[in-house]
């Protein structure tokens, strides 16, 4: 979620993590959301055994998984750290209070949550709509920083694809 920090500055707790630390782990319960001011995070699921990465963030992004996060269910997937990163982390607790004293904040969660949901939807329906290299064309359009950070598994993994299949329509272009 982009917004304004100051409102969470005297909750923040400052945590530096490796590259491939997991932030949280798939069917855990999440207690912290992350704010990240160096470095990059990716959510991803483990399908029998296998990881399929769902989405990446980067600096000034917050990260947290939001339905386990507010409704004590397990999440629905994992979070882990792809380089070395610097994120102030904010608890469930801390983040109700500002919550229930931030009307500001209220809808900017509601701003964050159906731009995540407006992702997640646009991501299926290529799925379902385009090949992997249209796939890899609009990631390129839409999020070059992705290609130029993010090692070439994880986006082959994000685009429902092999490693060796992103390899060749890279070299294609």
């Amino acid at each position: 979620m982009k917004t304004n920090w100051q409102i969470f500055q005297p909750y923040f707790k400052p945590l530096e993590v490796p590259a491939k630390t997991i932030l949280l782990e798939e069917g855990k319960v999440s207690k912290t959301m992350y704010f990240i001011e160096k470095g990059c995070l990716r959510t991803w699921v483990n399908h029998d055994g296998k990881e399929i990465t769902t989405h990446f963030f980067f600096e000034g992004d917050s990260v947290s998984s939001m339905e386990s996060f507010r409704t004590n269910r397990p999440s629905l997937y994992s979070i882990e750290s792809i380089e070395p990163t610097f994120l102030q982390t904010l608890t469930q607790h801390d983040f109700q209070i500002i919550l229930d004293n931030s009307p500001e904040l209220k809808k900017a969660l509601e701003e964050h949550l159906f731009r995540r949901l407006f992702e997640s939807q646009q991501m299926a329906f290529s799925y379902l709509k385009n090949n992997p290299k249209k796939r890899y064309d609009e990631l390129l359009e839409r999020h070059p920083h992705i290609v130029q950070r993010v090692p070439q598994h994880y986006i082959a993994s994000y685009l429902g694809i092999t490693s060796v299949s992103l390899s060749r329509i890279r070299n294609r272009r």
